[in-house]
Order: structure tokens, then C-alpha cells, then sequence
């Protein structure tokens, strides 16, 4: 499972995406975790668990 960087428009590293499984874990760039996409549920939740939406919206989560 290879973490791919998530950039800014000045190429700064903000975040990281990782593949587990059918879940994309999204984590910031201290390296905690922040919420995943469920494929097999096509739903967006928070760390917490709580739904955050239908489809792959993992980005809103970074602030």
C-alpha cells in the first residue's frame, strides 16, 4: 500500500492517500488519519465513523 502525497497549487505536501483493502484512508501531513472512502459502500465517512457523504469526496476533510 503505497501512500501518494496530496500537494497544494505551491507544492507543498498537505496530505497522504492509502489504499486498504476496499477503504482510501486520507491523513494529513503529520500522518493522522482523517477519514476514509468505503468503494464498496461508495460512501465518504470521518475518522469517527460518521458519514460524510456519497462518492469518493475524501478532500473536504483536509482543512
Amino acid at each position: 500500500m503505497a501512500r501518494e502525497p496530496i500537494k497544494d497549487w505551491t507544492g507543498k505536501i498537505i496530505g497522504f492517500t492509502e489504499w486498504s483493502g476496499n477503504k482510501k484512508w486520507l491523513s494529513d501531513f503529520y500522518g493522522r488519519k482523517l477519514g476514509y472512502y468505503d468503494r464498496s459502500a461508495d460512501k465518504t465517512c470521518e475518522f469517527g465513523g460518521r458519514m460524510v457523504g456519497k462518492g469518493d469526496i475524501l478532500m473536504t476533510l483536509l482543512r
